[in-house]
Protein backbone atom coordinates (compact mmCIF):
# COMPACT_ATOMS: atom_id res chain seq x y z
CA UNK A 1 0.00 0.00 0.00
CA UNK A 2 0.49 3.63 -0.21
CA UNK A 3 0.28 4.85 3.14
CA UNK A 4 0.15 9.24 3.27
CA UNK A 5 1.00 10.22 6.63
CA UNK A 6 0.22 14.13 7.80
CA UNK A 7 0.85 15.48 11.18
CA UNK A 8 2.83 18.05 13.08
CA UNK A 9 5.96 16.58 13.46
CA UNK A 10 8.58 14.25 12.01
CA UNK A 11 11.56 13.49 13.66
CA UNK A 12 12.77 11.49 10.18
CA UNK A 13 13.99 14.73 9.03
CA UNK A 14 16.35 17.56 10.58
CA UNK A 15 14.91 20.10 13.02
CA UNK A 16 10.94 18.09 13.12
CA UNK A 17 10.51 16.95 16.71
CA UNK A 18 8.96 18.40 19.67
CA UNK A 19 7.75 15.63 21.52
CA UNK A 20 6.43 12.18 20.84
CA UNK A 21 4.63 12.27 18.10
CA UNK A 22 8.00 13.30 16.19
CA UNK A 23 9.20 10.05 17.09
CA UNK A 24 6.03 7.72 16.13
CA UNK A 25 6.30 9.45 12.59
CA UNK A 26 10.20 8.63 12.34
CA UNK A 27 9.86 4.76 13.44
CA UNK A 28 6.06 3.67 11.97
CA UNK A 29 7.10 5.13 8.55
CA UNK A 30 10.34 2.90 8.79
CA UNK A 31 8.27 -0.26 10.37
CA UNK A 32 5.87 -0.19 7.47
CA UNK A 33 8.59 0.32 4.86
CA UNK A 34 10.49 -2.96 5.92
CA UNK A 35 6.98 -4.49 5.86
CA UNK A 36 6.75 -4.10 2.22
CA UNK A 37 4.37 -0.50 1.82
CA UNK A 38 5.30 2.60 0.53
CA UNK A 39 4.96 5.69 3.38
CA UNK A 40 4.65 9.69 2.70
CA UNK A 41 5.08 11.73 5.55
CA UNK A 42 3.87 15.41 5.10
CA UNK A 43 4.24 18.21 7.76
CA UNK A 44 4.38 22.12 6.88
CA UNK A 45 8.05 23.42 6.83
CA UNK A 46 7.44 26.57 9.39
CA UNK A 47 9.45 28.93 7.76
CA UNK A 48 12.59 26.28 7.87
CA UNK A 49 12.61 23.03 7.49
CA UNK A 50 13.15 23.05 3.98
CA UNK A 51 16.06 25.83 4.75
CA UNK A 52 17.98 22.90 7.01
CA UNK A 53 17.36 19.37 5.44
CA UNK A 54 18.78 18.55 1.97
CA UNK A 55 16.11 19.32 -0.94
CA UNK A 56 15.94 16.48 -3.81
CA UNK A 57 12.83 18.42 -5.53
CA UNK A 58 10.07 20.72 -5.34
CA UNK A 59 6.69 21.95 -7.01
CA UNK A 60 4.62 24.66 -6.49
CA UNK A 61 0.53 24.48 -6.37
CA UNK A 62 -2.20 27.13 -6.06
CA UNK A 63 -4.87 26.44 -3.39
CA UNK A 64 -7.81 28.85 -1.97
CA UNK A 65 -8.30 29.79 1.78
CA UNK A 66 -9.85 31.98 3.47
CA UNK A 67 -11.86 32.83 0.16
CA UNK A 68 -8.19 33.97 -1.15
CA UNK A 69 -5.96 32.19 -4.06
CA UNK A 70 -2.58 30.97 -2.22
CA UNK A 71 0.97 28.75 -3.33
CA UNK A 72 2.49 26.91 -1.87
CA UNK A 73 6.20 25.36 -2.36
CA UNK A 74 6.26 21.56 -1.47
CA UNK A 75 9.68 20.34 -0.91
CA UNK A 76 11.02 16.67 -0.83
CA UNK A 77 13.36 16.57 1.40
CA UNK A 78 16.57 14.09 2.49
CA UNK A 79 15.77 12.03 5.79
CA UNK A 80 18.39 11.43 8.34
CA UNK A 81 18.18 7.91 7.47
CA UNK A 82 18.17 7.09 3.97
CA UNK A 83 15.39 4.32 3.57
CA UNK A 84 13.57 2.91 0.40
CA UNK A 85 9.75 3.30 0.25
CA UNK A 86 10.11 6.02 2.88
CA UNK A 87 9.46 10.28 1.22
CA UNK A 88 9.45 13.22 3.25
CA UNK A 89 8.07 16.27 2.08
CA UNK A 90 6.92 19.66 3.52
CA UNK A 91 4.35 22.19 2.53
CA UNK A 92 6.01 26.13 2.78
CA UNK A 93 3.81 29.03 2.60
CA UNK A 94 3.65 32.06 4.83
CA UNK A 95 0.86 31.19 6.97
CA UNK A 96 2.95 28.33 8.21
CA UNK A 97 5.55 30.46 9.91
CA UNK A 98 6.25 32.38 12.80
CA UNK A 99 8.64 34.97 13.39
CA UNK A 100 11.23 33.72 15.10
CA UNK A 101 10.52 29.99 13.14
CA UNK A 102 9.08 27.10 15.03
CA UNK A 103 6.77 24.24 14.63
CA UNK A 104 4.07 25.59 17.20
CA UNK A 105 3.21 28.91 18.06
CA UNK A 106 3.01 30.52 21.54
CA UNK A 107 -0.91 31.28 22.07
CA UNK A 108 -1.84 33.41 25.32
CA UNK A 109 -4.25 31.70 27.34
CA UNK A 110 -7.11 33.60 26.21
CA UNK A 111 -6.87 32.78 22.71
CA UNK A 112 -6.13 28.88 22.88
CA UNK A 113 -4.70 27.32 19.48
CA UNK A 114 -5.63 30.65 18.19
CA UNK A 115 -2.30 30.83 15.77
CA UNK A 116 -1.65 27.33 15.40
CA UNK A 117 -5.35 26.15 14.30
CA UNK A 118 -4.64 28.84 11.15
CA UNK A 119 -1.44 27.34 10.64
CA UNK A 120 -2.43 23.98 10.48
CA UNK A 121 -6.08 24.55 8.69
CA UNK A 122 -3.98 26.04 5.97
CA UNK A 123 -1.84 23.69 5.53
CA UNK A 124 -4.74 20.57 5.74
CA UNK A 125 -6.41 22.79 2.44
CA UNK A 126 -3.32 22.65 0.47
CA UNK A 127 -2.60 18.90 1.41
CA UNK A 128 -6.43 18.10 0.28
CA UNK A 129 -5.48 20.07 -2.98
CA UNK A 130 -2.33 18.21 -3.59
CA UNK A 131 -3.77 14.96 -2.58
CA UNK A 132 -6.69 15.75 -5.18
CA UNK A 133 -4.46 16.51 -8.06
CA UNK A 134 -2.80 13.15 -7.29
CA UNK A 135 1.08 15.02 -6.94
CA UNK A 136 1.78 13.11 -3.90
CA UNK A 137 0.83 10.13 -6.24
CA UNK A 138 -1.96 7.65 -6.20
CA UNK A 139 -2.49 6.43 -2.41
CA UNK A 140 -4.04 3.60 -0.92
CA UNK A 141 -4.86 5.05 2.91
CA UNK A 142 -4.54 9.04 4.04
CA UNK A 143 -3.49 9.00 7.83
CA UNK A 144 -3.93 11.73 9.61
CA UNK A 145 -2.34 12.45 13.14
CA UNK A 146 -3.60 14.20 16.16
CA UNK A 147 -6.04 17.81 15.86
CA UNK A 148 -3.45 19.18 13.88
CA UNK A 149 -4.28 17.26 10.64
CA UNK A 150 -7.85 16.61 11.60
CA UNK A 151 -8.95 19.13 9.23
CA UNK A 152 -8.33 16.80 6.29
CA UNK A 153 -11.35 15.20 7.13
CA UNK A 154 -13.38 17.99 7.55
CA UNK A 155 -12.55 19.00 4.31
CA UNK A 156 -12.79 15.39 2.71
CA UNK A 157 -16.50 15.27 4.28
CA UNK A 158 -18.00 18.71 3.69
CA UNK A 159 -16.20 20.72 0.85
CA UNK A 160 -16.94 20.06 -2.64
CA UNK A 161 -13.96 20.73 -3.86
CA UNK A 162 -12.50 17.80 -2.35
CA UNK A 163 -15.11 15.06 -2.58
CA UNK A 164 -12.76 12.97 -4.49
CA UNK A 165 -11.04 12.62 -1.36
CA UNK A 166 -13.77 9.99 0.11
CA UNK A 167 -12.36 7.64 -2.01
CA UNK A 168 -9.45 6.84 -0.02
CA UNK A 169 -9.30 4.84 3.26
CA UNK A 170 -8.74 7.93 5.65
CA UNK A 171 -7.51 7.12 9.16
CA UNK A 172 -7.34 8.92 12.68
CA UNK A 173 -4.70 8.89 16.01
CA UNK A 174 -5.03 10.57 18.94
CA UNK A 175 -1.75 10.83 20.80
CA UNK A 176 -3.04 12.93 23.70
CA UNK A 177 -6.60 13.86 24.02
CA UNK A 178 -5.39 16.58 26.22
CA UNK A 179 -4.88 19.03 23.04
CA UNK A 180 -8.17 19.30 20.61
CA UNK A 181 -7.79 22.42 19.22
CA UNK A 182 -11.05 24.04 19.75
CA UNK A 183 -11.96 26.96 17.96
CA UNK A 184 -14.81 29.31 17.30
CA UNK A 185 -17.59 28.21 14.19
CA UNK A 186 -17.59 32.10 13.55
CA UNK A 187 -16.73 35.40 14.26
CA UNK A 188 -12.74 35.61 14.54
CA UNK A 189 -10.35 35.40 12.47
CA UNK A 190 -9.54 32.02 13.48
CA UNK A 191 -12.59 30.00 12.75
CA UNK A 192 -13.88 27.86 10.40
CA UNK A 193 -16.43 29.59 9.00
CA UNK A 194 -13.08 32.39 8.22
CA UNK A 195 -11.20 29.22 6.59
CA UNK A 196 -13.65 27.67 4.64
CA UNK A 197 -16.37 30.59 3.83
CA UNK A 198 -17.83 28.87 1.10
CA UNK A 199 -18.12 25.18 3.06
CA UNK A 200 -21.52 23.85 3.80
CA UNK A 201 -20.99 21.23 6.82
CA UNK A 202 -23.05 19.53 9.46
CA UNK A 203 -22.70 21.30 12.87
CA UNK A 204 -23.92 17.69 14.77
CA UNK A 205 -20.50 16.27 13.43
CA UNK A 206 -17.84 19.21 14.18
CA UNK A 207 -19.27 20.98 17.29
CA UNK A 208 -17.69 20.83 20.66
CA UNK A 209 -19.71 18.82 22.91
CA UNK A 210 -18.80 21.18 26.08
CA UNK A 211 -18.88 24.81 23.86
CA UNK A 212 -21.76 25.13 21.69
CA UNK A 213 -20.11 27.95 19.81
CA UNK A 214 -16.91 25.66 18.83
CA UNK A 215 -16.06 23.12 16.77
CA UNK A 216 -13.87 21.20 18.21
CA UNK A 217 -10.99 19.16 15.23
CA UNK A 218 -10.40 16.01 17.47
CA UNK A 219 -13.68 15.09 17.76
CA UNK A 220 -14.28 15.44 14.36
CA UNK A 221 -11.23 13.00 13.30
CA UNK A 222 -13.25 10.89 15.98
CA UNK A 223 -16.93 10.85 14.26
CA UNK A 224 -15.22 11.20 10.66
CA UNK A 225 -12.64 9.04 10.17
CA UNK A 226 -13.00 5.58 8.94
CA UNK A 227 -11.12 4.34 11.46
CA UNK A 228 -9.64 6.00 14.80
CA UNK A 229 -6.71 4.65 17.24
CA UNK A 230 -4.94 5.62 19.80
CA UNK A 231 -0.90 5.00 20.94
CA UNK A 232 -2.29 2.09 23.73
CA UNK A 233 -4.72 -0.43 24.51
CA UNK A 234 -5.32 0.84 28.52
CA UNK A 235 -5.60 4.77 27.11
CA UNK A 236 -8.49 3.32 24.49
CA UNK A 237 -10.33 1.99 27.47
CA UNK A 238 -9.79 5.26 29.98
CA UNK A 239 -11.14 7.72 27.30
CA UNK A 240 -14.20 6.29 26.89
CA UNK A 241 -14.86 7.23 30.19
CA UNK A 242 -15.48 10.64 31.38
CA UNK A 243 -13.21 12.73 32.93
CA UNK A 244 -13.90 13.40 36.84
CA UNK A 245 -12.71 16.81 38.36
CA UNK A 246 -13.01 17.00 41.70
CA UNK A 247 -11.36 18.05 45.20
CA UNK A 248 -9.61 15.22 45.72
CA UNK A 249 -10.63 12.92 42.84
CA UNK A 250 -9.40 13.65 39.76
CA UNK A 251 -9.48 11.28 36.47
CA UNK A 252 -8.16 11.78 33.29
CA UNK A 253 -10.78 10.31 30.72
CA UNK A 254 -12.31 11.52 27.81
CA UNK A 255 -12.11 15.32 27.97
CA UNK A 256 -15.61 16.14 26.47
CA UNK A 257 -15.19 13.39 24.02
CA UNK A 258 -15.69 10.04 25.85
CA UNK A 259 -19.19 9.74 24.13
CA UNK A 260 -17.72 10.14 20.31
CA UNK A 261 -15.27 7.37 21.74
CA UNK A 262 -18.07 5.17 23.19
CA UNK A 263 -19.64 5.39 20.21
CA UNK A 264 -16.69 4.75 17.74
CA UNK A 265 -15.70 1.59 19.91
CA UNK A 266 -20.08 0.06 20.04
CA UNK A 267 -19.71 0.73 15.98
CA UNK A 268 -16.07 -1.07 15.48
CA UNK A 269 -13.92 1.27 14.47
CA UNK A 270 -11.86 2.21 17.26
CA UNK A 271 -8.71 0.72 18.93
CA UNK A 272 -5.82 0.59 21.27
CA UNK A 273 -2.43 0.29 19.34
CA UNK A 274 0.45 0.66 21.70
CA UNK A 275 3.30 2.45 20.08
CA UNK A 276 6.85 1.03 19.63
CA UNK A 277 10.38 1.62 20.64
CA UNK A 278 13.69 1.71 18.75
CA UNK A 279 16.18 -0.98 19.29
CA UNK A 280 19.30 -0.01 17.73
CA UNK A 281 21.71 -3.29 16.82
CA UNK A 282 24.70 -2.19 18.91
CA UNK A 283 24.48 0.29 22.10
CA UNK A 284 27.25 1.25 24.52
CA UNK A 285 26.96 0.50 27.84
CA UNK A 286 26.27 2.78 30.55
CA UNK A 287 29.09 5.71 31.34
CA UNK A 288 31.61 5.49 34.00
CA UNK A 289 30.34 8.01 37.08
CA UNK A 290 32.69 10.33 36.79
CA UNK A 291 31.79 10.26 32.89
CA UNK A 292 28.25 10.50 33.32
CA UNK A 293 28.40 13.78 35.71
CA UNK A 294 30.82 15.02 33.09
CA UNK A 295 27.82 14.76 30.89
CA UNK A 296 25.64 16.23 32.65
CA UNK A 297 28.13 19.52 33.14
CA UNK A 298 29.01 19.67 29.84
CA UNK A 299 25.19 20.21 29.24
CA UNK A 300 24.55 22.87 32.02
CA UNK A 301 27.85 24.94 31.05
CA UNK A 302 25.98 25.07 27.71
CA UNK A 303 22.82 26.64 29.32
CA UNK A 304 24.71 28.81 31.29
CA UNK A 305 26.70 30.19 28.85
CA UNK A 306 23.85 31.33 26.74
CA UNK A 307 22.39 33.63 28.72
CA UNK A 308 23.55 36.86 30.13
CA UNK A 309 22.19 36.49 33.41
CA UNK A 310 22.91 32.64 35.14
CA UNK A 311 19.71 31.34 35.83
CA UNK A 312 19.30 30.49 39.82
CA UNK A 313 18.08 26.31 38.44
CA UNK A 314 21.81 26.43 36.47
CA UNK A 315 23.53 27.40 39.51
CA UNK A 316 22.13 25.09 41.73
CA UNK A 317 22.89 22.19 38.92
CA UNK A 318 26.33 22.88 38.09
CA UNK A 319 27.09 23.45 41.84
CA UNK A 320 25.11 19.97 42.45
CA UNK A 321 26.99 17.78 40.20
CA UNK A 322 30.68 19.66 41.19
CA UNK A 323 30.32 18.63 44.65
CA UNK A 324 29.19 14.89 43.70
CA UNK A 325 32.92 14.96 40.96
CA UNK A 326 34.70 16.26 43.83
CA UNK A 327 33.03 13.59 46.60
CA UNK A 328 34.60 10.95 44.06
CA UNK A 329 31.63 8.39 45.09
CA UNK A 330 28.28 7.34 43.39
CA UNK A 331 25.46 7.29 45.51
CA UNK A 332 23.96 3.91 46.32
CA UNK A 333 21.05 4.70 44.21
CA UNK A 334 20.35 7.14 41.48
CA UNK A 335 16.44 7.78 40.52
CA UNK A 336 16.07 9.32 37.38
CA UNK A 337 13.65 11.05 35.23
CA UNK A 338 12.73 12.74 31.78
CA UNK A 339 10.03 14.40 30.43
CA UNK A 340 8.11 18.04 30.07
CA UNK A 341 7.09 19.90 33.16
CA UNK A 342 3.39 19.99 33.18
CA UNK A 343 0.38 18.55 35.17
CA UNK A 344 0.50 15.84 33.47
CA UNK A 345 4.11 15.05 34.11
CA UNK A 346 4.27 16.55 37.45
CA UNK A 347 0.76 17.14 38.97
CA UNK A 348 2.10 13.37 41.71
CA UNK A 349 5.22 15.08 42.23
CA UNK A 350 3.77 18.56 43.94
CA UNK A 351 0.40 17.38 45.63
CA UNK A 352 0.33 16.95 49.41
CA UNK A 353 -1.31 14.10 50.85
CA UNK A 354 -2.58 13.46 54.33
CA UNK A 355 0.96 11.80 54.83
CA UNK A 356 3.52 13.65 52.96
CA UNK A 357 3.97 17.28 52.13
CA UNK A 358 4.69 16.39 48.56
CA UNK A 359 5.26 13.73 46.59
CA UNK A 360 8.51 14.67 45.68
CA UNK A 361 9.60 15.55 49.54
CA UNK A 362 8.34 11.73 50.15
CA UNK A 363 10.86 10.03 47.68
CA UNK A 364 13.39 12.27 48.46
CA UNK A 365 12.78 11.35 52.33
CA UNK A 366 12.90 7.42 51.01
CA UNK A 367 16.09 8.22 49.66
CA UNK A 368 18.00 9.69 52.61
CA UNK A 369 21.71 10.52 52.31
CA UNK A 370 22.37 7.07 50.30
CA UNK A 371 20.62 7.80 46.84
CA UNK A 372 19.98 10.93 44.82
CA UNK A 373 17.39 11.89 42.57
CA UNK A 374 18.24 13.75 39.08
CA UNK A 375 15.10 15.00 37.27
CA UNK A 376 15.73 16.49 33.29
CA UNK A 377 12.77 18.51 32.03
CA UNK A 378 11.43 22.11 31.06
CA UNK A 379 7.97 23.29 30.66
CA UNK A 380 5.52 25.28 33.32
CA UNK A 381 6.92 27.85 35.27
CA UNK A 382 4.66 26.79 38.18
CA UNK A 383 6.33 23.50 38.09
CA UNK A 384 9.55 25.20 37.48
CA UNK A 385 9.75 27.11 40.34
CA UNK A 386 8.28 24.08 42.68
CA UNK A 387 11.39 22.28 41.40
CA UNK A 388 13.74 24.74 41.87
CA UNK A 389 13.00 25.22 45.55
CA UNK A 390 13.39 22.17 46.12
CA UNK A 391 16.85 21.79 44.65
CA UNK A 392 17.67 24.47 46.91
CA UNK A 393 16.74 22.72 49.98
CA UNK A 394 17.21 19.31 49.14
CA UNK A 395 20.92 17.92 48.38
CA UNK A 396 19.58 14.44 47.00
CA UNK A 397 17.96 16.14 44.34
CA UNK A 398 18.78 17.59 41.01
CA UNK A 399 16.88 19.39 38.85
CA UNK A 400 18.33 20.29 35.02
CA UNK A 401 16.45 22.54 33.52
CA UNK A 402 16.17 21.99 29.54
CA UNK A 403 16.74 19.29 27.28
CA UNK A 404 19.08 17.41 25.67
CA UNK A 405 19.35 14.26 24.15
CA UNK A 406 22.42 13.59 25.15
CA UNK A 407 21.89 14.37 29.17
CA UNK A 408 18.74 12.17 28.41
CA UNK A 409 20.57 9.47 27.06
CA UNK A 410 23.03 9.42 29.96
CA UNK A 411 20.11 9.14 32.33
CA UNK A 412 18.44 6.32 30.74
CA UNK A 413 21.55 4.69 30.40
CA UNK A 414 23.59 5.63 33.98
CA UNK A 415 19.80 5.25 36.49
CA UNK A 416 18.82 2.77 38.43
CA UNK A 417 15.41 3.38 39.27
CA UNK A 418 13.51 5.46 36.10
CA UNK A 419 10.35 7.47 37.57
CA UNK A 420 7.12 8.48 35.36
CA UNK A 421 4.11 9.33 37.64
CA UNK A 422 2.01 10.63 35.12
CA UNK A 423 -1.78 11.35 35.96
CA UNK A 424 -2.35 10.36 32.69
CA UNK A 425 -0.05 8.65 30.21
CA UNK A 426 -1.50 7.86 26.55
CA UNK A 427 1.73 5.79 25.49
CA UNK A 428 4.71 6.91 26.97
CA UNK A 429 8.61 6.39 25.39
CA UNK A 430 10.70 7.68 28.86
CA UNK A 431 9.71 4.44 30.44
CA UNK A 432 10.45 2.28 27.24
CA UNK A 433 13.65 3.90 26.94
CA UNK A 434 14.79 3.22 30.23
CA UNK A 435 13.63 0.02 30.32
CA UNK A 436 15.74 -0.58 27.07
CA UNK A 437 18.90 0.24 28.99
CA UNK A 438 18.31 -2.42 32.02
CA UNK A 439 16.81 0.57 34.09
CA UNK A 440 13.30 -0.80 35.88
CA UNK A 441 10.56 2.16 36.02
CA UNK A 442 8.31 3.59 38.66
CA UNK A 443 5.20 4.48 37.01
CA UNK A 444 1.57 5.34 37.81
CA UNK A 445 -0.61 2.25 36.38
CA UNK A 446 -2.18 4.09 34.10
CA UNK A 447 -2.37 4.41 30.08
CA UNK A 448 0.41 3.25 28.14
CA UNK A 449 2.45 2.58 31.26
CA UNK A 450 -0.18 0.33 32.41
CA UNK A 451 0.89 -1.57 29.57
CA UNK A 452 3.93 -1.50 29.34
CA UNK A 453 5.62 -1.78 33.07
CA UNK A 454 4.68 -4.88 34.96
CA UNK A 455 4.80 -4.71 38.94
CA UNK A 456 7.38 -7.21 40.46
CA UNK A 457 8.35 -8.54 36.95
CA UNK A 458 9.95 -5.20 35.44
CA UNK A 459 9.39 -2.80 37.17
CA UNK A 460 6.72 -0.85 39.87
CA UNK A 461 3.66 0.55 39.81
CA UNK A 462 1.35 1.99 42.01
CA UNK A 463 -2.41 3.63 42.04
CA UNK A 464 -5.07 4.79 43.80
CA UNK A 465 -8.76 6.29 43.65
CA UNK A 466 -8.18 9.61 44.75
CA UNK A 467 -5.20 12.01 44.43
CA UNK A 468 -4.27 11.26 48.26
CA UNK A 469 -3.67 7.65 47.72
CA UNK A 470 -2.10 8.45 44.52
CA UNK A 471 0.82 10.13 46.33
CA UNK A 472 0.56 7.83 49.06
CA UNK A 473 1.31 5.29 46.52
CA UNK A 474 3.72 6.60 44.31
CA UNK A 475 5.89 7.34 47.79
CA UNK A 476 5.26 3.81 49.34
CA UNK A 477 6.50 1.74 45.84
CA UNK A 478 9.26 4.22 45.60
CA UNK A 479 10.04 3.02 49.20
CA UNK A 480 9.55 -0.37 48.22
CA UNK A 481 11.79 -0.16 45.07
CA UNK A 482 14.59 1.58 47.28
CA UNK A 483 14.59 -1.43 50.04
CA UNK A 484 14.86 -4.13 46.80
CA UNK A 485 18.29 -2.10 45.71
CA UNK A 486 19.96 -1.69 48.90
CA UNK A 487 18.70 -4.97 50.43
CA UNK A 488 17.75 -7.45 48.31
CA UNK A 489 19.85 -7.74 45.26
CA UNK A 490 19.01 -11.04 44.05
CA UNK A 491 15.50 -9.65 43.66
CA UNK A 492 16.59 -6.54 42.23
CA UNK A 493 18.44 -7.97 39.38
CA UNK A 494 15.41 -9.98 38.44
CA UNK A 495 13.46 -6.75 38.07
CA UNK A 496 16.35 -5.23 36.45
CA UNK A 497 17.03 -8.22 33.92
CA UNK A 498 13.10 -8.30 33.77
CA UNK A 499 13.29 -4.33 32.26
CA UNK A 500 16.02 -4.98 30.30
CA UNK A 501 14.47 -8.44 28.26
CA UNK A 502 11.19 -6.25 27.56
CA UNK A 503 10.59 -5.46 23.65
CA UNK A 504 7.91 -3.39 22.54
CA UNK A 505 8.45 -3.79 18.29
CA UNK A 506 7.19 -1.68 16.02
CA UNK A 507 7.21 -4.29 13.98
CA UNK A 508 4.46 -5.68 15.68
CA UNK A 509 2.59 -2.00 15.67
CA UNK A 510 2.81 -1.62 12.17
CA UNK A 511 1.16 -5.15 12.01
CA UNK A 512 -1.85 -3.98 13.93
CA UNK A 513 -2.39 -0.85 11.73
CA UNK A 514 -2.06 -2.29 8.46
CA UNK A 515 -4.61 -5.37 9.95
CA UNK A 516 -6.76 -3.26 11.86
CA UNK A 517 -6.49 0.14 10.16
CA UNK A 518 -5.56 0.16 6.77
CA UNK A 519 -6.82 -2.69 5.29
CA UNK A 520 -9.83 -2.02 2.49
CA UNK A 521 -11.83 -4.99 4.79
CA UNK A 522 -11.05 -3.30 8.10
CA UNK A 523 -13.94 -2.02 9.80
CA UNK A 524 -15.90 1.41 8.42
CA UNK A 525 -18.27 3.25 9.67
CA UNK A 526 -22.00 2.78 9.20
CA UNK A 527 -23.04 5.18 6.15
CA UNK A 528 -23.27 8.75 6.67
Amino acid sequence: MHILMAASENDGIRGGKVGVIGDVLRDLPSALAEQGHRVTVVTPSYGFLHKINPIIGNISILFHFKGRQHRTDIFEVSGKRQQENVTHMVFDAPYFADDPPRIYSADPPHLPFAADAIKFACFNTALAEAIKWKLLGELDVIHLHDWHAAFLVILREYHAAYAVLKNIRTVYSIHNLAYQGVRPFSDHPSSLTAWYPDMAYAYGKLADPRWSDSFNPMAAGVRLADAVNTVSPSYAEEIARPSIREENHVFYGGEGLDRDIAAAQAEGRFFGILNGCDYPESREGPPGFVEFLHILKSRVRRWMGSRDTVPTDHVLAYTGLQDLEIGGRRPDIILTSVGRLSEQKLRLMRQGSDRYESGLQGILDCLGDQGLFILLGTGDDAYKEFLIRMAAHCDNFLFLRGYSATAAEALYRSGDLFLMPSSFEPCGISQMLAMREGQPCLAHAVGGLKDTVLDGVDGFTFAGETTHEQVNGLVDACRRAVDLRMNHPEEWNRIRRGAGQAVFSWADTARNYTDLLYRPDSPSPPPR
